[in-house]
């Protein structure tokens, strides 16, 4: 959605902005996906989550945006402006990208998600899966299995739980990755093709960002342009 700065205070980092809706959203630093200088008036485009605007950035030419300011600038800032320079928009360790997905990004299909934040939710998603799987296995032994019964129940619950519980995230996850390298969500339906959809998916997943601003947003915090 699209909508126009109505107050921003620096020295909080918070601030507020109405949409195209007629409502207003508020929003914090963190939520901003680059260091852009933002002012009253400036043109923005966000996500609304439940009256709260995020994965904000400005629309660049159009409104009063201010200038750039790099987080890895090496030119000491002053004055009402430097808490905004000293504070970076997200972490972007692989467990961040791991929690984000699966809390405030949950269901969020808009947008783009870099190589580094698919790749961070795979490795701890493969582990939770590999603790859960031992686990289950513990417990079905000290159940019986496989001596009194044919199934291994635990072990199915624990992992089913698992993979109902990360079906969307990782679903959108992997549309945003499409966005992210210029593809439509919709071609996450190659998947349904036998034997090599997921081959393609697989590989779509290991391309580098495109290095310029898309359809679906900017280019992701973090990457290197």
């Amino acid at each position: 959605m699209r909508g126009e700065v109505l107050h921003y205070d620096d020295e909080l980092g918070v601030g507020f902005i109405t949409g195209q809706d007629s409502q207003r959203y508020g929003f914090e630093r963190a939520d901003m996906r680059r260091l852009v200088l933002v002012v009253k008036g400036t043109r923005v485009e966000f996500r609304p989550d439940n009256g709260r605007a995020r994965d904000i950035f400005v629309l660049h030419g159009v409104g009063p945006t201010g200038p750039q300011i790099s987080a890895q600038s090496s030119q000491p800032q002053f004055g009402r402006y430097a808490s905004f320079t000293q504070a970076a928009p997200q972490d972007t360790s692989l467990w961040s990208y791991f929690i984000r997905t699966i809390t405030s990004n949950y269901g969020n299909f808009s947008g783009r998600a870099r190589r580094k934040e698919y790749w961070g939710f795979a490795l701890f998603l493969m582990l939770s899966f590999f603790v859960l799987l031992f686990v289950g296995i513990l417990a079905d032994m000290a159940n019986g299995f496989p001596d009194s019964r044919d199934e291994p129940l635990f072990t199915y619950a624990l992992t089913g739980i698992l993979w109902l519980a990360t079906f969307i995230p990782h679903l959108a996850l992997t549309v945003r990755r499409q966005h992210d390298i210029g593809l439509s969500g919709w071609f996450y339906l190659l998947i349904l093709i036998p034997y090599v959809g997921g081959l393609i998916i697989f590989v779509f997943t290991l391309i580098p960002s495109q290095k310029h601003d898309n359809q679906w947003g900017p280019v992701p915090y973090g990457v290197q342009v």
